[in-house]
Order: structure tokens, then sequence, then C-alpha cells
């Protein structure tokens, strides 16, 4: 039976979806209209400014409601199973978005991804310069093993004499910590790229990876009802 929690905590995720939609066209009209001068810069980073905004207030919307129950925010049920499948931590991988950056502008030329957002190679992160490269390898090393500092998770069991319902509240706590410690690093990295790439570049690759994320959502969908899961 579907809580109370968990019906806010789909229709939380459903708003955001559709925020991902009308933020994507944002960015496409964004791109369209810089491609014949009529945005500046400083247009373009109050855009990309807003969206980050937006991210940051989902963040503290989840990590309220993890703060209840964090097991739903691990494997959402409100998402299909392909993208269950590939979360980490209840969301993607920060090192991710540094993949998708080399997709882009043509590194990974033999990827699948690369062929999917063939259309945006030609914009302007096809021509990242070698400072900005050399950035985005330094970034992408240095999240590869990045620990979430300042987390420890002490889960001894419940002992001879524990509560169980305690022991699970205190595992619950540290998990939704370690999810507000990942919401974070996710949206720390997406603002180190973003200050790596000039702001055409910018506009480009947050809708990339809007893009991507709405497709992935598609995809799973479709797969999920050819295989019988809904």
């Amino acid at each position: 039976m579907t809580t109370s929690d968990e019906r806010k905590e789909a229709c939380i995720y459903r708003e955001w979806i559709n925020l991902q939609q009308q933020e994507l066209s944002e960015l496409n009209e964004a791109i369209a209209l810089n491609a014949n001068g009529s945005t500046t810069d400083a247009e373009l980073r109050q855009l990309i400014e807003k969206i980050m905004n937006n991210f940051q207030d989902y963040a503290q919307k989840r990590s309220v409601m993890a703060r209840a129950d964090v097991s739903a925010y691990l494997s959402p049920p409100w998402c299909t199973s392909l993208q269950r499948s590939v979360l980490w931590i209840g969301g993607c991988r920060p090192s991710s978005y540094a993949r998708l950056i080399y997709a882009l502008c043509g590194l990974e030329i033999e990827s699948q991804l690369a062929e999917f957002l063939r259309g945006t190679i030609v914009g302007e992160l096809g021509g990242l310069s070698g400072s900005q490269i050399s950035m985005m390898d330094q970034l992408h090393e240095d999240l590869s093993d990045h620990p979430l500092a300042g987390i420890v998770v002490k889960s001894n069991g419940c002992g001879s004499n524990g509560d169980v319902q305690a022991a699970l509240d205190k595992h619950g706590k540290a998990m939704a910590e370690i999810l507000e410690e990942a919401d974070k690093l996710r949206l720390n990295t997406m603002r180190e790229i973003i200050n790596i790439l000039r702001p055409r570049q910018a506009v480009e690759f947050v809708s990339a990876s809007k893009k991507l994320a709405l497709c992935m959502q598609d995809w799973g969908r479709q797969r999920d009802v050819d295989h019988g899961r809904n």
C-alpha cells in the first residue's frame, strides 16, 4: 500500500521532471537566440544560475523527506527499472558529468552517448580549449574515488538487547546524511564544470544533461512496458 509520504515523494519527483522539461525548452531557446546574437553572456549566466538554484531547492526537499524515510530514495519506486539500475546513492554518479562533457566535445566518439548527442557536438562544446580539457581531466580524476567526507555510518547491529526500530532509525539517519552529502557532491560538481565552461558551453552542457535524463526516463518506461512491469 502506498503511504502518504510515498505519494508526496512521488509528487515532488513529478514536479521536478516537469521542471526539467520546462528548463530544457528554455535552454534550447537560449542556444538558438545566442546563435543569432540575441542573448548576452550575462543572460546565459543568469539562466544557468536560476537552474542551479532550482537544483539546490530540489536537493533540499529530498533531504527533508529522506530524514523520515531514506530507503525510498535509494531505490525510488517512482523511477523506472532502468533508472534505478544506474543510480548511485539516489542519483547520478558525479563523474558522469565529466564523461558527458568528453562525449559532447568529441573525445569519446566511439561511445553510444556521443552518437546520441551528435546534434549537440557541433556547438560550442566542440571547441574546448586545452586548458579547459586539462581542468576537466583534473576534476574527473578528483571525482574518481571521492569519499563522502565527514559521514561515518555506525551500524553495529542491534545487539543482544537492542531495540530493532531504534537501530533501524539510527541506520536510516546515517543513510539520509549520506544521501544529502551525495546531492551536495552532485551540485558542487555541476557548478565546478560550469565554472570551467564559457556561458554558451555551459548552456549546451546543461541542456544535454537534461535531455539525457529525460530520455532515460522515457526509455525506462518503454522497457518496463515491454517486460510487463507496468
